[in-house]
């Protein structure tokens, strides 16, 4: 992979040990440790004073004792953030992200498998005999041009799989999620005396084209390491305020399909179309004609989009090509309505062809691009919603509804295993009033205008997590939940 960015090739490593004495100061210590910066380069600025997330529970003062000392390690984890914000890597080239976050869980003292499954990463953290949780991250970014402007924007460039030079952002909140995931492991590793059993803290390479989760699992996650009685994750949600979190019951994101069609014609000059079959014609009639399948096939209370991403044909003004390349997304949330889908694009596709004379389409259904919907196991949901509720307050917690999004994270669920994945909001508050106001979106995750706020969506982040863990492995933990559907 050909960067024309260069990584930093001297880093310095600020090590505080842990030491005895009050948590508190055991806590704060382990948040600072493994930080890394560019060597030659100014540290990020922080707040001097982090003040502590509002609670709506102040007797529960365990929460707010956590929340403090979440606190007092965040400047090191908005150093993290954006290191990695400033460093994207595309799926499947994620070296050199995860050979950072290797270090930082290796300085919690939790055993780190590299390179598994791609760059994936396995810690594990035993704290004797309990309950397994499975803590998810990603770490791909997006073949994106980042655009908000922000003094730590990346400006990575690369060769994407095709040889194509791109550029690469963050646009969907992975540098987020990462770290969470290190501030969780973090505060978790200094509260070991607080809960039993296995921490697996795993990062998936390859989110974002939908097979990390297959690889680890191929790769033998479930085999070689202890089986999760739980598995956790969160997402950035572009539109919720910061210091807020949502959630959906059950059916939480869609089934994905990734569909390639090679419309074919005959080629000519542009001056004499009546001597061609243009493909780049056919190519818009049958682009409309998907949408009918939406429209007009589908039973509007069953969520349905077919989307065209990608279209290219063509090399110039007069020349009328021989084939045009299409590449479409489809999102389903049945697997009845994806059979349907995937069968009347095949239908209409032939059937453009076959109304214009021209050689049959050739399609393409990726195996490697279907990512199955992402059903949230409902008594795990509910477990781990009152805990949140407990912690921010019944304001700051959303029930939200299924969003024809995809999340590989599924694939997990699908081995038997309770999973659950909530959404952390990352806006500031009156960005959020103000977009209401005027009935306008704000920017969606994938955009390049796309950024959260780090502050106080990190330690929002870190303490939901490391909450909902405490709930699964605290001293009085219940015996482990069975598995049940939408």
């Amino acid at each position: 992979m050909r960067f024309l960015m260069r990584w930093p090739v001297s880093l310095e490593k600020k090590t505080v040990a842990r030491t005895g004495g009050l948590l508190l100061a055991g806590v704060a210590a382990l948040l600072m440790t493994g930080t890394w910066r560019q060597a030659g380069s100014s540290p990020d600025t922080a707040p001097a004073r982090v003040e502590p997330l509002p609670s709506a529970v102040p007797a529960k003062a365990g929460s707010l004792e956590l929340d403090q000392r979440i606190a007092g390690g965040y400047p090191k984890l908005d150093a993290l953030y954006k290191y990695l914000h400033h460093f994207p890597e595309l799926s499947l080239r994620e070296a050199h992200t995860a050979a950072r976050l290797a270090r930082e869980l290796e300085g919690t003292g939790f055993v780190v498998t590299r390179n598994f499954g791609g760059f994936g990463l396995v810690a594990v953290l035993r704290n004797g005999p309990g309950p397994t949780v499975l803590v998810r991250t990603e770490m791909d970014a997006l073949p994106v041009e980042e655009k908000t402007g922000l003094p730590y924007a990346s400006k990575m460039r690369t060769l994407d799989r095709r040889g194509n030079d791109v550029a690469v952002m963050h646009a969907c909140g992975h540098d987020v999620h990462m770290t969470c995931w290190v501030g969780t492991a973090r505060t978790l590793a200094a509260l070991r005396d607080r809960w039993h059993g296995t921490l697996l803290f795993i990062a998936q390479p390859a989110e974002e084209i939908g097979t990390g989760a297959d690889l680890m699992l191929e790769a033998g996650l479930f085999r070689r390491f202890p089986r999760p009685d739980y598995c956790l994750a969160l997402h950035c949600d572009a539109q919720q305020p910061a210091g807020h979190v949502a959630f959906t019951r059950g059916m939480t994101m869609a089934n994905v399909d990734t569909v390639d069609i090679t419309v074919r014609g005959k080629g000519g000059h542009g001056a004499l179309p009546h001597t061609t079959v243009d493909p780049i014609v056919l190519s818009a009639r049958l682009i409309l004609d998907l949408q009918t399948l939406v429209s007009r096939e589908n039973d509007p209370s069953n969520p349905l989009v077919v989307t065209v991403g990608s279209i290219h044909g063509g090399s110039k003004h007069n020349i009328i090509p021989s084939e045009v390349q299409l590449q479409l997304t489809v999102r389903t949330t049945t697997n009845a309505s994806r059979k349907h889908a995937l069968d009347g694009i095949a239908r209409m596709a032939r059937a453009a062809a076959a109304g214009a004379g021209a050689p049959e389409p050739i399609l393409n259904l990726h195996p490697g691009g279907f990512t199955p919907a992402l059903i949230n196991d409902n008594v795990l949901t509910e477990k781990t919603v009152a805990v949140f509720r407990d912690v921010l307050g019944a304001d700051r917690v959303h029930e939200r509804q299924p969003v024809m999004l995809g999340e590989d994270f599924a694939v997990y669920g699908r081995q038997g295993v309770p999973i659950f994945l909530y959404f952390l909001g990352t806006q500031p508050p009156e960005r959020v009033a103000e977009a209401e106001r005027q009935g306008q979106p704000l920017p969606s995750l994938h955009s390049d205008h796309f950024y959260p706020i780090p502050e106080p969506t990190i330690r929002t982040g870190v303490l939901t997590m490391s909450r909902a863990v405490l709930n699964l492995l605290g001293r009085e933990t219940p015996k482990p939940l069975p598995v049940t559907g939408s």
